[in-house]
């Protein structure tokens, strides 16, 4: 795994590649994710692909690009990783959770520079109420990982632990999770902290619900070859899933490009742990 850089408007964003084969995938991550998410997904990648796993514009080590956030722009940060990457030919693109949004967006947008489209647990638009708080539904869904971008650790060790006791990853922990809590962690030894920008995740975290309607455009607009695969357990380990069963068929109806298959998996565990990377792999080389 290598740092490399992707050129946009108004500085660089940090990608992590992985792999060093002609064919490319661009990866985008989850909310207060990094790049370093697709570490499991990089393991099963056959020899002749490299994975370029974006740090998201507020994340990793993209964490000091301004804003604004909000798909659209992360979706013009992905097309100029594809368009930088792929050299004139298109790219296959993986996104998960938030990034399956960002990726969805570029897709719709930008056709011509993806050959297949996977989301892993996200990208169908998600109900919202004309009149809900905004911040109390993010609040109350994203839960632990918001309250840690406020908080300091004693170690990187007690940082990683934090993370172990988490109900969707305690059981399934693995060295590929460990890599990605070392990467996301700065800070002095006594004060570790999360590289993740808060105001960021806020921003992206409004988007996605304020303009909840626009996926559905998004999906139906698509072009490219797209695979849905959705957990039936949800943030903490527990069922429902983030997109529920009923949502995942109505959307099958609806975007005449769009393929579903559930994954025996929650909404961390069908990125980060073997199985469920070898799915999404299989899926983004197909073809």
């Amino acid at each position: 795994m290598e740092q490399v850089k992707v050129a946009v408007p108004d500085g660089a964003l940090t990608a992590l590649r992985f792999g060093t084969g002609p064919k490319i995938a661009i990866a985008a991550h989850g909310i207060t994710a990094s790049g370093m998410a697709f570490r499991s997904v990089a393991r099963h990648l056959p020899d002749d692909w490299t994975l370029i796993a974006l740090d998201l514009r507020g994340r990793g080590g993209s964490n000091e690009l301004p804003g604004p956030y909000g798909m659209s722009r992360h979706a013009e940060d992905i097309c100029a990783a594809a368009a930088q990457f792929g050299q004139g030919a298109p790219v296959a693109l993986v996104g998960q959770s938030m990034g399956a949004y960002a990726a969805l967006r570029a897709a719709a947008r930008r056709p011509e520079l993806f050959t297949r489209l996977v989301l892993v647990d996200g990208g169908l638009p998600l109900p919202v109420p004309g009149d809900a708080d905004l911040d109390a539904i993010l609040t109350a869904t994203l839960g632990p990982a918001i309250a840690r971008l406020d908080e300091t650790y004693p170690s990187v060790q007690a940082y990683v632990d934090f993370f172990r006791a988490h109900p969707a990853l305690a059981a399934e922990w693995n060295d590929d999770l460990t890599a990605y809590v070392h990467y996301d962690a700065t800070g002095p030894e006594d004060a570790v902290r999360s590289r993740v920008n808060g105001a960021a995740v806020r921003e992206d975290g409004r988007d996605l619900l304020a303009e909840a309607a626009s996926f559905g455009d998004d999906l139906r607009a698509l072009t490219v070859p797209t695979v849905l695969l959705h957990a039936p357990r949800g943030m903490f380990g527990q069922e429902p899933g983030m997109l529920p069963a009923p949502l995942v068929t109505h959307w099958r109806e609806q975007a005449p490009h769009l393929v579903t298959e559930l994954v025996d998996a929650n909404h961390y565990t069908i990125l980060m742990t073997d199985g469920p990377a070898a799915v999404i792999v299989r899926h983004l080389t197909a073809g």
